[in-house]
């Protein structure tokens, strides 16, 4: 068998752009992209596609080119995931909740050949823009994004703008075909810069592979079966929208894209569409509970939402299960390409209490199918930890889906795939029947008299008070025990007919951390408990500790037990 060689016939690079040409030749009716009045069928968004590469090239872009675009979720970001590879080049969508100065940084490291840009963020584009050198400024063409259905606004500057790069693409066949004829499946698609929670943001580079792998286990994981309805409420610049991008379109769905994420919004849509799935972070969970203005109960199926990014409370989950939701909890990270972990559901989980269920929606899951390893490793030795549910190590992995590495950071890439394996910096247990379950983040672990304290134990203890909306625990000094738990927390808002607060659902520090003591052993508990309007988070709705711990650092337990400020 070793004479049987390889050929053009049995040996196809794997990418993601080709489930776009299948889609439009397999469901030619159906519809691709709803973005208000707008509509687009599969065949008319591979056209654009198509018209929006043969132009990237007309423009001199080549191989391995940097294309940054700077949008919210519409449908030329959406393009863009297929159109700016089919061009040989590499997408990288910008967060656009970062400021001016962290966007120019991104810009001089990734050093970007074209920029798209909203029209809705020019003023943020010039701003950072403005920041960069005179020569960086010139050598980088903007073009910007207008609404479909708008007329163009005319600019002195502006000498291109979106559409008439789409309506002046002549791609012929044999164009065409070169577009989804990748020569190496190992070549970037995509360069994702992470969201900088722990430290300074890291250019991830991804491969055509990786996405492809990751694209199709995304859609085992989660079971999606044809035609889904999606709902974009996480961003497409957030990991490729954990490669949903690509997935849809595999699937021949339906993108219904929306501007901007708000409770009526994500409702209207689910009520007009028919949406069938959503991803999301924990954050917008909290939208859907607060927000709630829709009766499901007539829905012949829930609306199935992915949820990532930090571990979901458990009472969260089970307040918007109960509103018509399906939660499914993934785990993953820029640099594993998206979701790794799937909480898969065993059937029989639904034999037990309901409380007991939402406890166990909150794990992590097990392993997608393109990962060739998942494993808890103890930090010291780099010895499996036992498959006890208790005992606490790093999550590690390995596998075809990986990123390549940081871009020009080879320091960086080799420390993040150290004894063979991507290290996460996350905390975790594996239970006995194989899942994964985070404790905690490696900084975020209160160390109070050598005990450990799992910051995210005490906030599910926290979220399950009725009145608390948000909760985040750190450290904070503590004259005896080190370090001692502090809690930031946000409750919910409750008024009465005049707008004013009802002192009767006022919340005190003494009602939370007597109720914690009531909850959880006395050493986690909280000593502290500071009540916010909203909690810091990042462009990616992750609740960003490091400002906590700041503010915690200022406050000090006193010989005597009291609380005071250091100065």
């Amino acid at each position: 068998m070793d004479n049987l060689a390889l050929c053009e016939a049995n040996n196809a690079p794997l990418t993601p752009i080709t489930f776009l040409k299948r889609a439009s030749e397999c469901y030619p009716n159906r519809t691709s992209i709803i973005y208000g009045e707008t509509r687009f069928t599969w065949p008319q968004t591979y056209d654009r596609c198509c018209r929006l590469a043969a132009s990237l090239l007309s423009l001199n872009i080549a191989k391995n080119d940097i294309v940054s675009v700077l949008a919210p979720n519409i449908p030329a970001i959406y393009e863009m995931h297929f159109a700016v590879p089919m061009a040989g080049a590499v997408l990288n969508p910008i967060n656009t909740r970062l400021d001016a100065k962290s966007i120019a940084a991104i810009f001089r490291h990734a050093q970007p050949k074209i920029l798209f840009v909203d029209r809705n963020l020019e003023t943020l584009a010039r701003a950072t823009l403005h920041l960069l050198p005179d020569e960086e400024q010139r050598n980088l063409l903007v073009i910007f994004i207008d609404e479909p259905d708008r007329p163009k606004r005319i600019s002195s500057n502006d000498q291109l703008d979106y559409e008439e790069l789409i309506r002046r693409g002549e791609p012929s066949s044999s164009s065409v075909a070169r577009m989804f004829r990748i020569q190496n499946e190992h070549d970037p698609i995509s360069l994702n810069y992470t969201s900088g929670t722990t430290s300074e943001p890291k250019g991830v580079v991804v491969s055509h592979r990786g996405v492809y792998l990751s694209s199709l286990s995304v859609i085992m994981g989660w079971e999606m079966g044809k035609f889904p309805v999606y709902l974009w409420t996480l961003p497409m610049f957030h990991c490729n929208g954990w490669n949903l991008t690509w997935s849809v379109a595999a699937r021949g769905g339906t993108n219904v894209c929306i501007r901007h994420v708000s409770a009526p919004e994500i409702y209207k849509n689910i009520e007009s569409h028919g949406v069938t799935h959503m991803c999301c972070v924990p954050t917008v969970l909290n939208i859907l509970v607060q927000g709630n203005s829709l009766d499901m109960s007539q829905r012949s199926k829930p609306v199935q939402v992915l949820t990532g990014g930090s571990s979901p409370p458990t009472a969260l989950v089970e307040k918007v299960q109960r509103l018509g939701f399906e939660v499914l909890h993934v785990y993953g990270l820029t640099e594993a390409t998206g979701a790794v972990l799937f909480c898969e559901w065993h059937d029989e989980w639904n034999r037990l209490p309901e409380k007991q269920q939402m406890e166990m929606k909150a794990r992590q899951g097990v392993g997608i199918l393109a990962l060739a390893d998942v494993d808890v490793k103890n930090k010291k030795t780099q010895e499996s930890v036992p498959r006890d549910g208790t005992t606490m190590g790093e999550i590690v992995m390995k596998g075809s889906s990986i990123m390549k590495g940081y871009l020009r950071n080879p320091k960086a890439t080799s420390e993040a795939f150290k004894h063979g394996w991507l290290h996460t910096g996350d905390i975790g247990v594996i239970h006995p029947d194989g899942h994964i379950q985070i404790k905690d983040r490696s900084k975020d672990i209160i160390i109070s008299g050598g005990e450990n304290i799992n910051s995210i134990e005490v906030e599910n203890v926290l979220y399950k008070y009725k009145k608390v909306l948000e909760a985040a625990v750190v450290a904070m000094p503590h004259p005896m025990w080190g370090e001692t738990p502090c809690a930031f927390v946000v409750l919910e808002k409750r008024k009465t007919g005049q707008g004013d607060c009802d002192d009767q659902f006022m919340t005190r520090e003494g009602d939370l951390i007597k109720y914690c003591r009531e909850n959880l052993p006395h050493f986690m508990c909280p000593k502290r408990v500071v009540f916010m309007g909203e909690l810091p988070k990042n462009g990616n709705g992750k609740i960003l500790k490091h400002k906590l711990r700041n503010i915690a650092k200022s406050l000090v337990i006193n010989d005597d037990n009291t609380i005071g400020i250091k100065h």
